[in-house]
Order: C-alpha cells, then structure tokens, then sequence
C-alpha cells in the first residue's frame, strides 16, 4: 500500500473536513470567507500536483486498484482549476445560499476527490466507488437553493437519470466480472484478445459505457443536461459542464484504451454512430433555445460529441486531441459562466445580456470571446481543439472512408453552432436596451477569473505546442 499516491486526494478530503469544522465556531456573517480558505488550500494542492512529472513511469498502488500515471496527473490538474473557479463562483453568489454556504464549499470539495480518484483508477471496483462520490454529491449540490422550485426539479431529474445510469453501470461490471473474473484493469487488458469473443463481456462492457455516458452527456444518456443544467445554481451548472464530464471522458478513456484496447477496435463503427448522433442531437436542439444555461446544456451534449470524435479514431492523437480540447473548454466556459454569474445571475435568460456591453465592456467583450471559442473560430483554444479531433478522425479516412462522413458531420455541427453562438453576442451588442442600466460591478476575483481564462484561450489558441506536447505525454499509458 503507498499511501503517498493519493495525497492529493486525501487533502482535498482533508480540507473539506476542515471547513466542515470551521464552520461551527465561524459567525454567520463570515462564513462565506471559508470559501477564500478552500481556494488557497486548493492553489496549494495544484502547486503540488507539479512537483510530479507527466511524462514519469505509471505507479500503480493498492493491489493495482489506483495508479498514478502521466494522464491522472493532467486531469487532476485540470479539475482542481475547475473547483478553483467554482469555488470563486460561490463567493461570488454567496448571497444565493442563505443556508450551508460552508456546506457547499465541502461538497465541492468532496465532489473534487471523487473526480481525482476517477483519474486514477484501474480497476472497476474503485471506478464504481468514485463515481458514486462523484455523483451522489453532485445530487445534493444540484439542488442545494432548495428555496427554488425549479433547483429542486432539476436535482430530482438527476437524481433519476443517475441512478438509472448507476444501475447500467453496476450491472455492466457485474456481467465483465462473470466473464473474466476479475475486475482489474491491467488483467483485463491483458486478456482483452481472449475476451474480446465473449459475447458476455461485450454486452457488460457496452452497458459499462452507456453508464458512463450520463457523465459526458452523450448519446443515449444525454436527456438530463438541458434541465438540470438550466434549474442548477450557476456554480454547479458551471462545474457539471466542465469537471463532471472530464471526469466522465478520463473513466472513457480508461476503460476502452487500458482495460479493453481489443474490444474498442472492433467497435469503432458503434463510437462513430454515437459521436455523430451526440454532435448533430445537441447542436440541433440548442437552435431553439432562449434560455443561455439551457443553450449551453444542449452546447455540452454537442461538444461531448466532437470529443467522442477522439474516441472514435482509436488513436493516440484522439486521444491526445480530447486532452487538449478539455483544457482549452475549461477556459472556455470559466469566462462564459463568470459573465452568467455577475449578468445573467440566476435567471440565465438571453435577455439578461440585452445591452451588456454599455453596462460592462469587459463582460462583453468576455463572453463574446468564450462563444467564438465555442464555436471554434480562430486563433481561440476551441479552434485549435477542434481541428486536432477532426484531423485525428481524417487521418483513418484512408483505411475506412466512414470516417469522411464522420468528419462532414462534425463540420455541419460547427456551422450549425455559429447560429446560436452568434444569437448570444448578438444579444450582447445589438440587443433591446437593458431593464437595468447601472453599470455592472466586477470584484478582484472575478477580474482575476476573466483575466486567467481569456488568457488561457488565446495562449492555447496561439501556441497550442506546449499543451499539445503535454497532452501526448499524458496519453503515453493508453494502448492503442
């Protein structure tokens, strides 16, 4: 057992625990600062992070439960940033949170330690456990402004959608266990040829990933996202759209390129059909839409599906490319959800923008440089991202033409999302007067978020090498 594997980990856990702890003596009045605590703890933690090499020998732990590897590595990095911001987000809306405001920084905190535990499982058993920490705090904190009949819907929905996918899950692992008898990544993988005719295990491993589609909001669990995505506080509609399903693409990747490469081979026109279906299903239904954090749900689903494309090319550039795409979305929508909290709060109605930039430049300006993100215009991170997946999926074009209509529908995809993404900065600039003209108060922190994400956009969208590098050293464990 080496317990310094999960340090990381184990502060989060720790730091949750403090605040919990701290709360009771803090006044009512200061206890939205315990948020400033996490955010330092964290910073802390995510300094640390660096002191381990991406590009170092896996080491596994824990009778081969939990390994540290290249790849966990780069996503905990990626989803400590995340509940930085969220955790600025909630400081920010803590007048949203009469009650339990420490209570929600612990949640955040613990929902965290679910997703690093996800970067580094290898094996079902602990794959199970940390997604139903995950989960299962995302169901509290979903619903946490219980005060609102329309939060409380919406943490109902997920609460359904999760279990029903938790059921897929369990069930689809129970069937790989009856088939191999062993739920250990690296023995799976190892007897991937073997198992990969087992119509037992294929049918297990298929239920496996349609459970973990519920994470990625990707076909045929991607009905949830628009809802609770809309009736959710903004900090947690912030964090289910980015961590939540990074979380869900590192379990992906896990499964199909470490635990069972053979079988993912055999199922590249499956992972065709379902990145195709998610791209065009959640670009065609956000056209409609007038609510922003529904739209944005409904965007989520399409970009689950453009990351799918690197999952479908059964590559090390796929793979490698959805590493990237991450961390350029995380940038990404941390400016669009900053400008939602201080302008939209939680109405979140494209009106809400209407005359934004006379009361804020520089929020306009923000969320007009996230939406061309989004829709993957250049020089912007979304761009580059973007035309990695696609060049990922035309590069097997030669061996199997499917994969040109593959990167046509991806391609329609994008020019159908200009129209929607178009409509939000049309909003912006040229929309109705603003029913409330006063300028909009922008605090140190939130200045500071901006500042980070705009800079992270354009530095990945300019000089993407360095990401790029770092990406495919993270992706060095996978098997292809």
């Amino acid at each position: 057992m080496n317990l310094s594997l999960i340090v990381p980990e184990m502060s989060v856990v720790g730091l949750a625990l403090a605040i919990l702890l701290i709360d009771l003596w803090t006044p009512a009045p200061s206890k939205p600062r315990l948020g400033w605590l996490a955010v330092g703890g964290l910073a802390l933690i995510l300094c640390a992070t660096f002191a381990q090499p991406i590009a170092g020998d896996p080491v596994s732990g824990f009778s081969g439960l939990f390994v540290c590897d290249g790849l966990g590595i780069f996503f905990k990095r990626l989803f400590v940033g995340a509940a930085i911001l969220v955790l600025l987000l909630g400081i920010e809306s803590a007048e949203g949170f009469p009650m339990g405001i420490a209570e929600f920084y612990a949640l955040v905190l613990l929902a965290l330690a679910g997703m690093m535990f996800c970067a580094g499982v290898n094996d079902f058993m602990l794959l199970f456990v940390a997604v139903e920490l995950l989960t299962i705090t995302f169901y509290v904190l979903v619903s946490f402004q219980r005060a609102r009949a329309d939060c409380l819907e919406a943490g109902v929905k997920y609460l359904i959608m999760g279990a029903l996918s938790t059921a897929f899950l369990v069930f689809g692992m129970a069937l790989l266990f009856a088939a191999s008898n062993t739920t250990n990544f690296s023995v799976l993988s190892r007897a991937s040829a073997t198992l990969a005719h087992d119509k037992l295990f294929w049918l297990g491993l298929a239920l496996v990933l349609v459970g973990l589609s519920f994470k990625i909001a990707a076909f045929p669990m991607q009905m949830w996202a628009p809802d609770v995505y809309q009736g959710a506080p903004t900090p947690v509609t912030a964090y289910l759209a980015f961590a939540s399903k990074a979380a869900g693409f590192v379990l992906l990747l896990r499964v199909l390129f470490v635990a069972a490469p053979y079988v993912a081979r055999q199922w590249e026109t499956l992972l065709m059909v379902a990145a195709g279906i998610t791209i065009l299903y959640g670009n065609l239904c956000a056209i409609p839409q007038r609510n922003l954090k529904r739209l944005l749900g409904y965007s989520s689903i399409a970009h689950a599906g453009y990351m799918l494309l690197g999952i479908a090319a059964l590559s090390r550039d796929g793979a490698s490319a959805i590493v990237y795409y991450l961390a350029g979305y995380l940038f990404t929508l941390g400016a669009a959800f900053v400008v939602i909290c201080l302008a939209g709060r939680e109405s979140g109605d494209i009106s809400a923008l209407a005359g934004l930039n006379k009361r804020s430049p520089v929020l306009a300006a923000a969320m007009a440089t996230a939406m061309v993100s989004l829709a993957g215009i250049p020089p912007l991170a979304g761009f580059a991202g973007k035309f990695l997946l696609l060049r990922a999926v035309v590069e097997h074009a030669a061996t199997n033409p499917a994969y040109y209509g593959l990167a046509f529908i991806a391609l329609a995809g994008i020019v159908i999302s200009l129209y929607y993404y178009f409509g939000i900065i049309r909003a912006v600039y040229w929309g109705d007067e603003a029913a409330d003209p006063t300028p909009i108060p922008i605090s140190p922190a939130m200045k500071f978020s901006l500042a980070v994400c705009l800079l992270g956009m354009f530095y990945l969208g300019l000089f993407p090498n360095v990401a790029v590098v770092a990406a495919e050293e993270a992706v060095q464990a996978l098997s292809f």
